[in-house]
């Protein structure tokens, strides 16, 4: 594959995690304080820990996606190291999806008192997209763990 490909990924990567940078950085606290002023206030807290909590494997997914298409300029697509980023991928997506069904009280709680049910529809999509995302990447991981068995079975035949 071209790098020129792989860098418009690559950049497509920043550009992905710059805007959830400035949520976390902006909008997560007051969505926090928002809670807390509609709720008890050690709700806050928990939407602290939901929402950072997801950031963190979102982050790592987002670097395990970038040593994918390192390893993709290296010609090592085919590789042990591709399938366990994919891995990584699936397991990150996974933890997202959790943390957001984990939180999903929340949701409930901040939809009734604000009498907005687009928030609980919100949470809903979160964790069928991750979900999505963890499935994609197991289907990936399962092919190119069959493609990485067969490709070494035909180097022993030769």
């Amino acid at each position: 594959m071209k790098q020129g490909t792989t860098l418009f990924l690559k950049i497509s990567l920043f550009i992905i995690g710059a805007p959830i940078l400035a949520i976390c950085i902006f909008l997560v606290p007051a969505i926090g304080n928002y809670v807390g002023e509609l709720t008890v206030n050690f709700v806050k807290y928990l939407v602290y820990i939901d929402l950072y909590g997801a950031a963190i494997p979102f982050y790592f997914a987002l670097y395990q996606a970038f040593k994918l298409l390192s390893y993709i300029d290296k010609n090592q697509a085919f590789s042990q190291l591709s399938v366990n980023a994919l891995k990584k991928i699936k397991v990150c997506a996974v933890t997202i999806s959790i943390l957001y069904v984990l939180g999903m009280p929340i949701f409930y709680v901040i939809g009734e008192v604000d009498d907005a049910p687009g928030v609980i529809l919100l949470g809903m999509v979160m964790i069928f997209a991750s979900m999505v995302i963890a499935v994609f990447a197991a289907v990936l991981q399962r092919l190119l763990q069959e493609a990485i068995d067969i490709k070494s079975e035909n180097d022993l035949t030769v």
